[in-house]
């Protein structure tokens, strides 16, 4: 069905106008990394979003940690995906300039059975060919962590595990994707489609019908819930676990160096304290199972057992207040393993339950989505020239917008957001479309007093400017 004809950019012509080559359903991470891949590999991409905004689902809420997979199950689909996305981002987070905290990271053991059990982790760390995790004895560890509890027994360190923005990398990629030619469009649900042999008529209630040779199924929470009404199976159930996070005041960073993870159960990685990347100390998550699949509640029972986790991990937490909290829900299955499958009869993907460590695999995940997709599809001609964007710093470890000049005003005073950042963020090639899209690109209202400063000035600024209603197209033209 395609020509091989060069439009000039590297991108091959196809014969039916308005028919695209792939829809990737599903704006999280995991779906913006797989629409930047199949773009710059020459495809016609469409991504449909049902919320009003990128990240609306569980990408929105995680600990940003960039995982070197060392505690990844050996020889999984996981590891894999983990250490290709790990290797990709370290190659290309200048070129965006996205940030990047090198943290490194301790396991620490907390009582007897959990220090015999590190020696397990390096072997397997070892076995995943992450060679530089060793093991380390308490004075060793205490006195590179000084404000860690003295009731720390020993630790493996692993020096490869950073911090990232949670929110600019994905948007980044999908920003790319756009500027390279791939389409959006938000609050997109899709409620049913028909396959012809040929390709697929997605439908949705409220918008036009999209026409896609081919569907990736990126849908998160909902992707079993996509392949049943599609496809007339799903091979795996969402089960959501909720995680639940405490954020601690800046002053909090200055007490830890490195990512401080706890010793791993079969059901759950658990609690982690971490510095973030805007300069604040997150605890987290919880580990919770529930059926809403829409809702991810904060429980004031839950927050204090975190906030004493984290005091009893490190006690100077006591003299600094919390001054945010929030809860995620992961798409996790009823088996830990990344659920992707692919159905050549019917030209469609799946991508499910890519749990915690979907920020970092994305990349790696989008890579291996398109080797599959190459078996079954006829080849594409990938971009002979890329434009890549240049992402707003919001990194409290990096210069700030408000270190130069021109910036207007400061808005936001906890997070020093500047109006020339709310009015680019309003106007990007991914525009926020309403205040949660501003907050994410910009941090305004995220700080201490949690916008009972701030609120009435991005009111004034924002009035009119966000989008009402669904955005049908976002547009990107590979030859501007």
């Amino acid at each position: 069905m395609r020509s091989k004809t060069d439009n000039g950019n590297g991108r091959p012509r196809t014969e039916k106008q308005g028919v695209f080559d792939v829809a990737v359903v599903g704006g999280g991470v995991v779906g913006c990394a797989v629409a930047r891949k199949f773009v710059l590999e020459g495809a016609k991409v469409i991504l449909l979003e049902k919320g009003s905004d990128i990240l609306s689902g569980a990408s929105k809420a995680n600990s940003a940690i960039l995982h070197t997979g060392f505690d990844a199950p050996p020889n999984s689909l996981e590891l894999q995906c983990v250490q290709a996305g790990y290797k990709e981002y370290l190659e290309i987070f200048k070129d965006f300039n996205l940030p990047l905290l090198k943290t490194s990271a301790f396991v620490v053991a907390w009582n007897d059975q959990q220090l015999a059990h590190l020696s397990e982790i390096k072997s397997q760390a070892h076995q995943n060919n992450v060679m530089d995790v060793d093991v380390i004895d308490r004075e060793i560890l205490l006195k590179m962590e000084p404000h860690l509890s003295n009731a720390a027994l020993g630790a493996v360190t692993v020096p490869g595990e950073f911090v990232i923005d949670p929110w600019s990398s994905p948007l980044a990629y999908l920003t790319q994707a756009v500027l390279n030619g791939a389409e959006v469009r938000f609050e997109y649900d899709v409620s049913s489609g028909q396959f012809d042999g040929d390709g697929w008529l997605l439908k949705s209630d409220t918008q036009a019908d999209v026409s896609a040779r081919f569907v990736i199924n990126c849908a998160g929470l909902y992707g079993d819930y996509l392949d049943q009404a599609l496809l007339g199976q799903s091979e795996f159930l969402i089960k959501p676990r909720k995680g639940q996070f405490i954020v601690y005041d800046k002053a909090a960073s200055s007490l830890l160096t490195s990512i401080i993870l706890p010793v791993p159960s079969e059901r759950t990685k658990g609690i982690v304290l971490t510095r973030t990347i805007f300069g604040n100390l997150l605890v987290g998550p919880t580990a919770e199972e529930q059926d809403e699949r829409g809702i991810a509640s904060v429980s004031h029972c839950e927050l204090e057992k975190l906030k004493t986790a984290g005091e009893a991990i490190v006690p100077s937490l006591k003299d600094i207040p919390v001054i945010a909290t929030y809860a995620g829900l992961r798409p996790a299955c009823e088996s830990k393993d990344y659920r992707v499958f692919e159905y050549q009869e019917k030209n469609w993907i799946t991508a499910g339950a890519i749990r915690s460590t979907g920020l970092t695999s994305s990349l790696g995940l989008a890579s291996y989505i398109f080797k599959q997709y190459s078996k079954m599809a006829k080849p594409l001609i990938s971009l002979a020239t890329i434009k890549t964007p240049k992402m707003p710093n919001l990194s409290e470890y990096e210069p700030r917008d408000w270190t130069q000049p021109g910036y207007g005003e400061i808005v936001c005073h906890c997070e020093m957001v500047t109006k020339r950042e709310i009015d680019n963020a309003i106007s990007s090639v991914l525009p926020a479309r309403d205040l949660s899209g501003l907050k994410r690109r910009t941090r305004a209202t995220m700080g201490r007093c949690q916008s009972f400063y701030c609120a009435a000035r991005l009111a004034e600024l924002t009035k009119n400017k966000f989008v009402n209603g669904p955005i049908v197209e976002i547009k990107g033209d590979a030859n501007e």
